[in-house]
């Protein structure tokens, strides 16, 4: 908004008047003509106006255009006034003006209320997009086109209602919002009378830090952190939201999928904060981990870490998948044939499945007479640290049942020049994605990769 002539700029308005009644009598020159970006006060002139713009001052930040004639007020001699650079774009000729005012027109007098402290503004339509200015409660913004872009989630994980919009801040901040936590209005200029007082806050770089991260559960940082990857785990995003695109809050995990919506997030003490109109707080522990508190049954509250990875989730996705691709060619590629004398042809191929014939000695003990001959393999097993030095792998056989999945037999192994050593590992062995130790009574399955005239 454009309030009333200010008394700093008052002398600098008489020199310009002055200066352009010294140089000629009923003078014209102007720099051209452009649109009204923003509705103005005094005078009271609506966003898409064309107007004739006579100077630009880059020390004031301002232009300095002519009042239409049917702004003007009679009483009133000034035929010039100021509105800051950011709110005029400025086109030329007055032709161009009037092409950009009919494109414009549609939203000429779009505006926008945030309802939401902490709304950020975006460098293009996408949630993920940087942010380039974060909106303070009841804080009004231009709307100046419609975007098409990725649309905002709900706590579900469903599209919200709303629209991506490119908008303009007062102080020319200009980018792309979601309009969810939005309330559209018209403005055609004067007093602006806000439904809601805009809120005073300070720069919080920590809350800044906050809501720039993504935050995943701890254990996934162990996870990074030991290099045993779980993709099945890790493929489910699980995560906490501080939803300040749509102001819904998200704690997102394997034993809890639950939303808070709120208003706004305050300060609560050093580094912590609470969310407005929610049983739900967070506070920094450190630079990469959050705490995040909510209250249930009652008033009982309960605290949950996540942590701030140094890459995303989807790259250690990829990563990890790597990993398993290249230990899995190095056992294909020796084969994919491999014979043994008492366990039968195990044969693997390249899009990771597998058929085993003449296992009949391992029925009961390892493989049920239910399960087909048949299945796929995963590299998806890690070694403690004291198997890691006597073999080279572990994995896990998922074999086909009658009318869908079987059942999955795991097995660490060594691969060398002499053969393909397989060692049974019971599932009491297990203890989640690792191999903690050998059984006590261990099966060995000795194979030898098949040679050309074995076919």
């Amino acid at each position: 908004m454009v309030s009333a002539i200010k008394k700093q700029h008052l002398f600098f308005l008489i020199l310009i008047g002055a200066a352009l009644a010294s140089s000629c009598t009923g003078c014209t020159r102007s720099l051209g003509w452009g649109l009204l970006l923003w509705s103005t006060e005094e005078p009271a002139i609506p966003s898409g106006t064309i107007l004739q713009v006579y100077i630009k001052s880059n020390i004031n930040h301002v232009w300095v255009v002519g009042i239409p004639e049917s702004y003007r007020r009679p009483e009133n001699q000034v035929d010039k006034f100021e509105i800051p650079l950011a709110q005029l774009e400025l086109l030329g000729t007055k032709s161009a003006a009037q092409r950009r005012a009919a494109a414009f027109s549609k939203l000429a007098l779009s505006y926008a209320e945030t309802l939401q402290d902490g709304l950020p503004i975006r460098e293009s339509p996408d949630n993920n997009a940087r942010r380039v200015y974060r909106l303070k409660m009841g804080e009004i913004i231009k709307i100046m086109a419609k975007a098409e872009g990725i649309s905002a989630l709900g706590a579900n994980g469903d599209p919200l209602p709303g629209t991506w919009y490119q908008v303009l801040t007062e102080n020319g901040s200009l980018g792309y919002c979601f309009s969810y936590r939005l309330k559209l209005f018209e403005y055609t200029g004067g007093p602006l009378a806000l439904t809601q007082v805009a809120a005073v806050a300070e720069e919080d770089k920590d809350l800044e830090r906050v809501l720039s991260q993504t935050w995943s559960p701890d254990w996934y940082g162990t996870m990074v952190n030991y290099h045993k990857i779980d993709l099945d785990d890790l493929s489910q995003q699980w995560h906490f939201s501080p939803g300040q695109d749509t102001g819904i809050a998200r704690i997102y995990l394997s034993t809890i999928d639950k939303s808070f919506s709120y208003t706004s997030i305050r300060a609560d003490g050093p580094r912590s904060w609470r969310f407005e109109g929610a049983p739900l707080q967070m506070s920094l522990r450190s630079d990469t981990t959050l705490a995040v508190q909510y209250s249930e049954n009652g008033g009982v509250l309960r605290t949950l870490l996540f942590v701030a990875l140094s890459s995303p989730v989807d790259d250690l996705i990829v990563q990890e998948s790597a990993r398993r691709e290249a230990l899995f060619n190095s056992i294909y590629v020796q084969g994919p044939v491999y014979n043994s004398t008492n366990y039968g042809t195990l044969t693997f191929s390249g899009e990771g499945r597998f058929t085993w014939s003449g296992y009949d000695l391992l029925i009961y003990q390892v493989i049920p007479p239910s399960v087909l001959g048949s299945g796929t393999i995963t590299m998806g097993l890690f070694l403690d640290a004291s198997l890691q030095n006597r073999y080279d792998g572990a994995f896990s056989l998922h074999f086909d049942g009658i009318g869908g999945s079987g059942t999955v037999a795991n097995f660490i192994y060594t691969l060398s020049s002499q053969g393909f050593r397989l060692e049974y590992v019971p599932s009491a062995n297990l203890d989640g994605v690792t191999v903690t130790r050998r059984a006590v009574s261990p099966i060995v399955l000795f194979f030898r990769a098949a040679s050309p005239e074995d076919f």
